[in-house]
């Protein structure tokens, strides 16, 4: 397991998560299941702290993926974020969720940045992805905001409660990424 622990300034920070944090993160996911249902297809399946629990001690278990971190601000979680991480293919893709109550606030565009930061540079990965649907503008935004080009559209590759999504695949590659 790779533990993450960044301080991103302004009271925010994004750590591992840890057993203990199984509650907290089920009640953050049932106060905001309603924006999570769209886009999440785990959203139908979080259904109580044991299955926030299953998650956390999951991406515990992985040998070489930073996945399972919570994101702070001013104390109380807020959102999820990680980077899975392939190691034959040397690259990763990140993805992350902010309560509604946070969204806005370029919390989500800071932590990308920093796990792009250590992905290019401690992790020496390569090339790192992230994909959003369609319809979800924000994490286009975000993903722009990174300097990540959008490569194409993958066809219902999202299942989600409703049906499938198409996701849209942005990357970014070791060269691209600013070193400062």
């Amino acid at each position: 397991m790779i533990r993450i622990d960044f301080d991103l300034g302004d009271g925010v920070r994004i750590r591992t998560l840890d057993p203990g944090d199984a509650e907290a993160l089920f009640d953050l996911v049932d106060e905001n299941r309603d924006r999570l249902r769209p886009w999440m297809p785990w959203e139908p399946t979080t259904r109580s702290s044991a299955d926030t629990l299953a998650f956390i001690e999951g991406a515990r278990a992985s040998a070489t993926d930073a996945e399972g971190n919570g994101i702070w601000a001013d104390g109380a979680l807020v959102g999820t974020m990680g980077l899975s991480i392939d190691l034959r293919e040397n690259s990763g893709a990140i993805g992350y969720w902010i309560g509604g109550a946070h969204e806005g606030r370029g919390i989500v565009t800071r932590g990308c940045r920093r796990f792009l930061a250590e992905a290019f540079g401690a992790f020496g990965l390569h090339r790192v992805e992230l994909k959003a649907a369609t319809g979800n503008v924000r994490s286009q935004a975000v993903a722009e905001r990174l300097g990540m080009r959008r490569e194409g559209v993958l066809r219902d590759a999202a299942r989600v409660h409703d049906g499938y999504r198409d996701m849209v695949v942005f990357s970014i590659l070791e060269h691209e990424w600013p070193s400062t």
